[in-house]
């Protein structure tokens, strides 16, 4: 998943205020007497695809509904920041990374993360592998691409910490949203998601065997090793809404939904592939299988229970967000979030329902599976 330019961020945000209180605003009215189903919106942060599995899987399965939910999903894109439609009143909830989320609060979004649904983060810095670049340290001297738009901040923050000033130590460049750049060897080392671009690689053919690359033929630096990860896929919610007791009542309802679709998607990792599939993405049936498998990675095991929020790691990505610069010198953050930015209240009313109705929230024994990739992940 992307995130947006901050420049794009900021004049977003702008709108927020405006845009509260329409038409459009979504209903947070509990089920009547009738047993009619509460209508809600949740906005993706990106197209159809395996990153957001669980959530698709809840509705076709029906687990919003056994919460008395009808839940609309928004497709995401690349002009649609999920925080500002959520701050504007045209979704009840959204997923979003968290710095991207956290810089939306600082320019007046009010919303607040109430389920950390990846615990980890999936973006990985990779190279070939005889290029002899296996840590941030590494890098240095070496021409390496980055996406911008505010994915950087992990990269530039395992370069800092490996002693690398990244304005003057490596040759950035501006890295398209695919590996060709580091396929036709125009930079030494690309980033990556590990449940998306870093699969493009594998489905990519070597033109010296005729044959697949394979996971040899590449070195991953990956920024959890590095210790400079950062906090993505969250749901958020609107915070001054979560002061009315049906809204809060609500959110644990969706949580509860949220938690069984993505138990599901772990127990069922083909079933969900499919269903992401019929959902329309673009990506091919082994792409979004490794997608699965890689997404669940990021979120099983769980111990403290799927989507609650770890302290350190909410504490590193706000480190990170405030005092990490990237090139222009611009950091996430100019100060520490304020007000409600996350809550473990209803996430962990939420794991207790899921619990009592029979769903694993840990995923203790989860064991990924070994996915057979296809040429361009057909």
């Amino acid at each position: 998943m992307r995130l947006t330019p901050l420049a794009s961020l900021v004049a977003a945000s702008v709108l927020v205020l405006a845009g509260c209180g329409t038409a459009d605003t979504p209903t947070t009215a509990t089920p009547g007497a009738s047993g009619a189903l509460t209508p809600i919106k949740l906005q993706l942060q990106w197209f159809y695809q395996a990153q957001f599995a669980g959530y698709i899987a809840a509705v076709d399965q029906g687990f919003y509904a056994e919460q008395g939910l009808d839940v609309e999903l928004l497709e995401g894109g690349v002009d649609i920041v999920p925080q500002t439609v959520l701050a504007q009143g045209k979704a009840d909830y959204a997923v979003a990374w968290v710095p991207k989320a956290l810089a939306s609060r600082e320019q007046g979004a009010g919303i607040t993360d109430v389920g950390q649904i990846f615990a980890r983060s999936g973006t990985y810095q990779v190279a070939w592998a005889d290029s002899g670049i296996k840590t941030a340290a590494d890098l240095k001297g070496k021409k390496v691409g980055n996406w911008g738009f505010g994915n950087e901040f992990e990269l530039f923050a395992g370069m800092t910490k490996a002693g690398i000033d990244p304005g003057r130590d490596v040759t950035l460049v501006q890295q398209q949203f695919d590996m060709q750049a580091l396929l036709k060897k125009e930079i030494d080392a690309a980033q990556a998601m590990s449940y998306n671009e870093y699969a493009q690689l594998l489905e990519a053919k070597n033109p010296a065997t005729g044959e697949l690359y394979t996971a040899d033929d590449f070195s991953i630096i990956d920024w959890k090793t590095e210790g400079s990860s950062m906090l993505q896929d969250a749901v958020w919610a609107n915070t001054e809404k979560l002061n009315d007791p049906a809204y809060q009542q609500q959110t644990v309802k969706f949580l509860t939904g949220t938690i069984k679709g993505w138990a599901f998607c772990r127990d069922n990792a083909e079933k969900c592939r499919d269903l992401v599939v019929a959902k329309g993405s673009k990506l091919g049936k082994s792409h979004q299988l490794w997608q699965m498998n890689e997404t669940s990675k990021l979120i099983w095991p769980s111990t403290g229970g799927i989507g609650v929020i770890d302290e350190a790691a909410w504490k590193q990505t706000v480190d990170i967000s405030m005092t990490t610069k990237n090139q222009t010198g611009d950091t996430v953050l100019t100060k520490a979030p304020e007000g409600l930015a996350y809550t473990n209240d209803y996430i962990t009313q939420a794991i207790e329902a899921a619990k009592a109705a029979g769903v694993d929230v840990n995923g203790a024994t989860f064991q990924p599976t070994t996915v057979t990739l296809e040429e361009g992940g057909a």
